[in-house]
């Protein structure tokens, strides 16, 4: 993996997106934006799930509605976060914090499409099981540590 972090970082694409700043730019803001979207429809969701908000929109209809924009959030987040990534590969591949914050958002991402999924999928009863309100409280639980690490990566780190 370290050797195509070393070929990704010398690349001459890589090369020339990463130097030219309003290009870098613009990958930062589509990575905050994306990540934005995504962690905000989840969130949405999972304070649906459990009972503190949006409580007059049934849980289905609210996961439709939010499924586009998650989708959209996440495609922009992994390109965005791979350009990203790969001006600096062999640096963000020896931080344990960036491996952490793949993990935990990688975690994060997985049990959202669940909840989204399982959401949209189930009927307009208002009541929601105690083990989907179970599910919404670890997956926010997840995109707050996810939110968390992502910041520090750089503070504790130096990369990024």
């Amino acid at each position: 993996m370290l050797h195509f972090c070393e070929w990704l970082e010398k690349n001459p694409w890589i090369l020339a997106l990463d130097s030219n700043v309003v290009i870098s730019l613009v990958f930062e803001i589509c990575h905050y934006s994306g990540f934005f979207l995504l962690v905000g429809t989840s969130v949405v969701l999972d304070l649906r799930l459990m009972g503190i908000a949006a409580r007059r929109e049934p849980v289905p209809q609210l996961a439709r509605q939010l499924r586009p924009w998650m989708w959209t959030g996440l495609v922009m987040v992994l390109i965005s976060g791979f350009f990203m990534f790969a001006a600096d590969a062999v640096d963000f591949y020896g931080a344990d914090t960036f491996r952490v914050k793949l993990l935990v958002v990688l975690v994060a991402v997985l049990l959202g499409v669940f909840v989204h999924s399982r959401a949209a999928a189930s009927s307009d009863q208002p009541a929601v099981s105690i083990g989907a309100k179970v599910i919404a409280l670890v997956s926010l639980v997840l995109w707050i540590g996810s939110i968390l690490i992502s910041v520090e990566v750089p503070a504790i780190s130096g990369v990024g």
